[in-house]
């Protein structure tokens, strides 16, 4: 029998464990890694938890891009069941058209934040926000979230999108907008800058990390252990990004993995599914066909295959309940939900133009919460995830 450590939730260092960023790192080369165990002090219960059940103190050399080997999946403790995650980009608002921008964003709606939360709460859901800088930032967001964070109703994780996120030493493009391709330090930067904001904003400790624009790199597991994340959503299988400097996960699993050894940091991909009669044949025809988009269109339009994401965003909900049906019918310990913050109000995103669009959204939301809890497939969080996965 595999034995169950003490949940992680209750290990970790408190906010106050963590170091400022000046006084983070010692020889600044990238090899020299300060872990959490001697941020909580050697000696102390928290310390010695945090390095004996979930890897504190144990380098990463795996990248979240690397196909996991059959004993690197995770597992969870009898009678888990499936469950189902509802995640949060919550981001500023820029146009998705333009290139990238320090300054050219707003922060307009995220006082729509309120009415999704009570949307969620109403189907006994904790959504999780993962925050970037400008919505760290933003005293309005704290007040918005935080009374429902306090009590557990919601999650604050981190989102990185590294050109509205400070130190700004790199130059602003596409390649760049990937985080994981920025030189190490100036990536860990970022990342504990805007780890240290949510903290100070939220008074949350961030567990649940995606990089923007799913723009993970070489480094990006190993930077996360060190600012004490147990657990990374960047990875979208089925997806590649490759061709703008993104990383590539069209052949990675849809079932947790350990990224390193069993305790060290959690990947929880996003779930996509191929869907149709060729859907077994999806993994290599599907992106085969990337030069002929009609091709695949046509393929989806008579049910032979379907590449589907479980998002509002560009999927309708017909489509979104084919995709349950082979994800639950698969097995998948957790699925992963998501879309963006900004669809939250009319003329922000491609998706929500409309009123009309905004009340589809929410429709689409109901249909799959019915569907999901209808199958028996309940809602979790980050810290039941935490608590339900075997760590040996």
């Amino acid at each position: 029998m595999a034995m169950v450590a003490e949940p992680l939730a209750r290990t970790l260092p408190p906010p106050e464990a963590f170091p400022s960023p000046a006084s983070r790192f010692g020889n600044g080369d990238g090899r020299g890694v300060t872990m959490l165990v001697g941020m909580a002090g050697r000696g102390s219960r928290v310390g010695r938890q945090a390095a004996g059940n979930w890897g504190f103190g144990v380098l990463i050399d795996k990248r979240i891009t690397d196909k996991p080997e059959p004993s690197a999946m995770a597992r969870f403790r009898p009678g888990t069941g499936q469950r189902f995650l509802l995640t949060v980009d919550t981001e500023e608002e820029f146009d998705w058209t333009k290139p990238f921008g320090l300054t050219e964003h707003r922060v307009d709606t995220i006082p729509r934040l309120r009415k999704f939360q009570q949307f969620c709460e109403g189907y006994g859901i904790v959504p999780v926000y993962l925050v970037d800088y400008p919505i760290a930032s933003s005293p309005v967001a704290a007040e918005v979230l935080n009374e429902a964070l306090a009590a557990g109703r919601a999650e604050v994780g981190i989102q990185l999108h590294p050109w509205v996120n400070p130190p700004h030493d790199e130059v602003i493009n596409e390649y760049n907008s990937f985080a994981g391709n920025l030189p190490v330090e100036l990536e860990r930067e970022k990342l504990f800058t805007l780890r240290d904001r949510i903290i100070a904003n939220f008074g949350q400790v961030p567990r649940i990390y995606r990089a923007g624009r799913y723009g993970t790199g070489p480094n990006t597991a190993r930077l996360l252990r060190e600012a004490g994340v147990a657990i990374d959503t960047s990875a979208r299988a089925r997806f590649d990004y490759s061709g703008t400097g993104g990383p590539n996960y069209r052949d990675l699993p849809l079932q947790p993995w350990w990224v390193g050894e069993t305790g060290s940091l959690l990947e929880l991909p996003l779930t996509t599914v191929y869907w149709g009669l060729l859907r077994k044949y999806g993994p290599w025809l599907y992106p085969a066909m990337w030069r002929a988009p009609r091709l695949r269109g046509l393929l989806a339009r008579i049910g032979l295959l379907e590449r589907i994401p479980l998002t509002p965003e560009g999927v309708t909900a017909a489509e979104a309940l084919r995709a349950l049906d082979v994800a639950v019918d698969d097995g998948l310990a957790v699925l992963v939900l998501s879309f963006h913050s900004p669809s939250l109000a009319p003329g922000f995103t491609p998706y929500v133009r409309t009123e009309r669009d905004l009340d589809a959204l929410y429709d689409w939301w109901r249909t799959v919460f019915d569907n999901l809890i209808g199958r028996g497939v309940r809602p979790t969080s980050v810290r039941e995830i935490m608590e339900s996965v075997e760590l040996a």
